[in-house]
């Protein structure tokens, strides 16, 4: 693995994907691309790459938007990557239903132009590259009853459009495997938490609330379970998975049979929101971001559910294990003490 190219390299998990594919491979370099959009606190994402400049040279920045083709075409005829991981996508199922356009435009403009960079990489006899591994969402589940969620499953109902767009990512990187031949893996995130996380997540919205003295609301009267994702479990994951490409095979009919998998990476350990809640403001007193008489029941509000949102999401990771050998296990508690002590030392001193 000589040189990966990691879309969204400003992001959560593309800030801690990056540093560990650079800490792990001393030879290796490493190309981010990021608009560094203001979905959220640009200083948060310029603090992250503040981190992976610390690499020099074998830390490229590219700042422009996938749905640049240009941008990605260029980027892959001068750097040639081995590994592409895009990680690069407008998040958020609430904000896709206000701001529809940012979805189409990176999650399907801007895959689409992964996907043709990673086909014509091939041209003209090139190794090109070995394998795309790209970012899918636990959110494709919609509505399903059925849990565990596991990747045999139907994910036909989408209930955002955030999740209709990551449907569209794994049709899409399918058709691009089988009709090119390209070694390609999506991965369903469940619920990623952690340190310098994404400010629009719950956890980290919650303990902005709490700081200032506001209520957080609780949607399904708290009655909501999530299988909440630790970062580095999440890294890890994909770092085994970036080193173990489908393997490449013909079909009876002569033609490729397409070289892609989908997997969950998820705990499959799913938290009551209530008991996540407790927790979490539990490690911010010990940490001392609250005040250690912070009244709990005074800051929360149970409201009914919102649009776009589903009551449970639990991830059956057993191909996960059974081809890697690997499953998610960091303990909440031990996960949120980390994203506490952080943003004691980000935000308050």
């Amino acid at each position: 693995m000589d040189l990966v190219l990691i879309t969204g390299v400003a992001g959560f998990i593309g800030f801690n994907l990056a540093r560990r594919v650079l800490d792990d491979n001393p030879k290796t370099v490493v190309v981010g691309i990021d608009n560094l959009n203001s979905y959220y606190d640009i200083s948060l994402k310029q603090w992250r790459l503040s981190q992976l400049v610390g690499y020099g040279s074998r830390f490229v920045f590219l700042e422009g938007n996938i749905a640049d083709k240009n941008l990605v075409k260029g980027a892959f005829e001068m750097y040639r990557p081995s590994v592409v991981v895009n990680l690069a996508a407008q998040a958020g199922v609430r904000y896709s239903i206000e701001y529809p356009d940012a979805y189409i435009e990176s999650n399907i403009v801007g895959f689409f132009n992964i996907l043709e960079a990673c086909r014509h990489s091939y041209d003209n006899s090139q190794s090109g590259v070995r394998h795309l591994v790209y970012a899918s969402s636990s959110s494709v589940y919609g509505s399903n009853s059925k849990v565990p969620y596991s990747t045999d499953d139907r994910v036909d109902s989408p209930v955002s459009l955030y999740a209709a767009t990551k449907k569209s990512n794994e049709l899409l990187a399918h058709s691009y495997a089988k009709l090119y031949n390209i070694p390609s893996t999506g991965l369903r995130f469940f619920t990623v938490y952690g340190p310098a996380g994404r400010p629009d997540m719950a956890y980290f919205g919650f303990t902005d609330k709490f700081v200032k003295g506001e209520t957080v609301r609780l949607f399904n009267y708290g009655d909501c379970k999530r299988d909440f994702t630790y970062v580095d479990d999440i890294v890890e994951g994909v770092v085994r998975v970036m080193a173990a490409p489908p393997e490449r095979v013909m079909g009876a009919d002569g033609l490729p049979v397409a070289p892609h998998k989908v997997y969950n990476i998820g705990g499959g350990n799913p938290e009551n929101l209530l008991d996540f809640v407790q927790t979490l403001a539990e490690e911010l007193i010990s940490a001392g971001v609250l005040p250690s008489d912070f009244d709990l029941n005074s800051h929360i509000e149970k409201v009914p559910m919102q649009p776009g949102d589903v009551p449970i999401t639990m991830a059956d990771a057993t191909p996960l294990e059974r081809d890697f050998g690997f499953k998610p296990s960091i303990p909440l508690r031990e996960g949120l003490r980390q994203f506490a002590q952080w943003y004691k030392s980000f935000y308050k001193q």
